[in-house]
């Protein structure tokens, strides 16, 4: 069982720096379960990658539904990632129906079908990012709060937020939108732009206003930290860094195509300093 975690624990080391860092503040125990955790999620999230074509990604999905249900025990405890999940899951009480729910809203991602609202996309970042940001502080702090929960809620918005705006050119390519119809039709941009990657003035005008909206999150969750336990606060050093990510946006001659990067010390110092004063996640 121990080698399944430090697989995942490889895996988030690779894949997900900032939320391996992230887990380094974390109690020694916590760190195997937040590993599975994190490694399910990148699991997840590139799912379209890693299948190519929608129906194998939906029996790749329909795959860990039944797995987290308890339906393929003996495969899933030879798969080193859902046999660490399902036992972080046990061991910890995480609520197995969110996880299924984070599972189906994936499914978006197989589809060129676009997001339609602003709506609908608080509710993909609801059941994707937020399930895993609370199921993460459960794992620090042993149960479930109102405060725990409405933090995820707004670091959920964030990171997917930060996600749209870093995944634009690969969304661009295959022809995705993650941002809302309805958000291009406010600023009139057309859809045959982002496919085409030209950055329009009405186009940098729509992402202005994800950043604005991240920026937003990002200091509501540094404004909440004096009412979130400190043991739950590893579980949101993650998002640290997106502050001067998305300040760097601003920057004349931002290519939305070409978003900018962040060298590597830079994020860990910026994990680091928000470890020691988590209010800085907001600024």
């Amino acid at each position: 069982m121990m080698d399944n975690f430090k697989h995942c624990a490889a895996l988030v080391r690779e894949g997900d720096h900032d939320r391996y860092l992230a887990a380094l503040f974390a109690p020694e125990k916590a760190r195997r379960a937040l590993f599975a955790l994190y490694a399910f999620n990148m699991e997840m999230s590139r799912v379209r990658t890693l299948a190519r074509e929608p129906m194998p990604g939906e029996i790749r999905l329909q795959w860990w539904r039944e797995a987290i249900s308890g339906q393929r025990a003996s495969e899933a405890a030879a798969n080193p990632i859902a046999a660490a999940l399902l036992a972080t899951v046990s061991d910890y009480g995480l609520a197995g129906d969110k996880l299924a729910a984070l599972v189906e809203a994936r499914r978006f991602d197989l589809y060129n079908e676009p997001m339609k609202s602003f709506a609908d996309l608080q509710i993909y970042a609801s059941k994707t990012a937020r399930t895993i940001f609370e199921s993460a502080a459960q794992i620090l702090t042993g149960h479930s709060s109102s405060v725990v929960a409405n933090l995820a809620l707004e670091a959920g918005q964030a990171q997917t937020f930060a996600g749209i705006l870093a995944g634009l050119p690969q969304h661009a390519a295959r022809h995705q939108l993650f941002i809302p119809l309805e958000t291009l039709r406010h600023y009139g941009v057309e859809p045959a732009d982002i496919f085409a990657m030209r950055a329009t003035r009405e186009l940098r005008a729509a992402l202005a206003e994800f950043r604005l909206r991240a920026r937003l999150n990002l200091a509501q969750v540094g404004s909440t930290g004096p009412e979130l336990s400190r043991d739950a606060q590893p579980a949101f050093l993650s998002l640290a860094p997106l502050w001067r990510w998305l300040h760097d946006m601003e920057k004349p001659g931002y290519d939305p195509f070409k978003p900018p990067k962040m060298a590597s010390w830079r994020r860990q110092w910026r994990i680091w300093r928000a470890a020691n004063s988590f209010s800085r996640i907001g600024a």
